[in-house]
């Protein structure tokens, strides 16, 4: 039953395509590494972290019979992906979904991990289950083997005592961790980091997994660089996928009577624009929102858009992501609105954008990034 479960999941409504993939190598070894462990642990004591659209949490039902699952997706397309899935077959009310806090991991004694790129990420997330699951919490993370580096093994190794490399398989590892360290020998959280920046007067905060930690990626810097050409009568903006809120931040901060909505679909990522927001003195003024692009805003309701996107889709390279966001900031701009995207020059994005958003030009183009601005036709 459980191949019938893992074969039958979908990625929708996350991009879907030929070479994108619900259900990996890595996910079947994690279940099955983890099947001892589940099959003894008590409803309400599983929990799932980073499971892309469902795989482990209705692999661990399908299974094992497990419910009361206690899940974190950092992606919202992931919790609405394995909410669809879990519809499509009959596993509804077997998982509940969580931030990422003590409510997750706490009396937890088997964690299903999908190991994050970012060894800030996994020490978040390590740190996190060292602190608030049962002592005898099992953790059995795994990935791709070309995501994978030893340094996981030692971040894991300094909230958990115990931590074995288990065998390869089809070019997928599993790392079982176990043996929370005691609070005195563990190192003492520091989520979110900050980071003052005085050349731009802007403190950020970022949790583990969001993009580009406390520092600023050439792509924003060089958007900010534009910030005083940006639509100059407007007064409500959007920063579309805010990561850390930079952009949300600097335009609030550049202009009081500018209202800013900050979106993206990362917990990781609001919760750090939030608190750079709160660090910065201008959550009054910046609304943080974790939604699917620009979510709820109303159509044709603001004057200015300002976007850095992303052109991967997980590990693979797709354009996809960017042209949904051009679509939905078209949706959002008030007529003669405007949208100011940084992107990297070889993407040639701007003919996309002309069939997308409206008339655009080139405002800036550095070696590596282009800046151009789009008028809503």
């Amino acid at each position: 039953m459980s191949e019938d479960v893992l074969d039958a999941l979908r990625r929708y409504p996350d991009l879907e395509a030929p070479n994108l993939y619900a259900v990996d190598a890595s996910d079947r070894l994690i279940l099955d590494e983890a099947a001892p462990a589940l099959a003894d642990a008590p409803d309400g004591t599983v929990v799932v972290i980073g499971d892309r659209y469902g795989a482990l949490t209705l692999g661990a039902w399908a299974q094992h019979g497990t419910t009361g699952i206690r899940t974190h997706q950092d992606r919202l397309t992931g919790e609405l992906a394995l909410a669809a899935n879990a519809e499509a077959v009959g596993a509804s009310g077997t998982f509940t979904s969580h931030g990422l806090d003590a409510s997750l991991v706490v009396g937890a004694r088997v964690v299903l991990l999908q190991l994050p790129r970012s060894l800030d990420a996994l020490d978040e997330v390590a740190a996190l289950i060292a602190a608030h699951a049962d002592p005898r919490v099992v953790v059995v993370a795994g990935g791709r083997l070309k995501h994978m580096s030893r340094a996981m093994n030692d971040v894991l190794a300094r909230h958990l005592g115990t931590v074995e490399a288990r065998l390869a398989r089809q070019k997928s590892r599993v790392l079982v961790a176990s043996d929370p360290r005691p609070a005195a020998d563990r190192p003492a959280a520091s989520w979110p980091a900050r980071e003052h920046h005085a050349d731009l007067g802007l403190t950020v905060c970022a949790h583990g997994g969001v993009f580009a930690g406390t520092g600023i990626d050439i792509g924003t810097r060089f958007l900010l660089e534009h910030l005083g050409q940006m639509a100059p009568t407007a007064t409500s903006a959007v920063d579309l996928g805010c990561g850390t809120g930079v952009l949300a931040v600097a335009l609030a901060q550049a202009r009081p009577d500018l209202q800013v909505i900050a979106t993206d679909e990362s917990f990781a990522a609001v919760a750090s624009a939030r608190a750079t927001a709160e660090a910065n003195g201008v959550a009054d003024r910046v609304q943080v929102v974790r939604t699917d692009a620009a979510g709820s805003v109303p159509d044709a309701s603001v004057d200015l858009v300002v976007l850095n996107p992303p052109f991967h889709v997980g590990a693979a390279v797709h354009p996809g992501a960017s042209r949904a966001l051009f679509a939905d900031a078209a949706r959002v701009l008030r007529r003669s609105g405007e949208l100011w995207v940084v992107w990297n020059s070889h993407l040639q994005y701007r003919p996309v954008l002309e069939r997308a958003v409206g008339p655009t030009r080139q405002a800036g183009r550095g070696p590596k990034f282009t800046v151009t601005v789009s008028r809503r036709a």
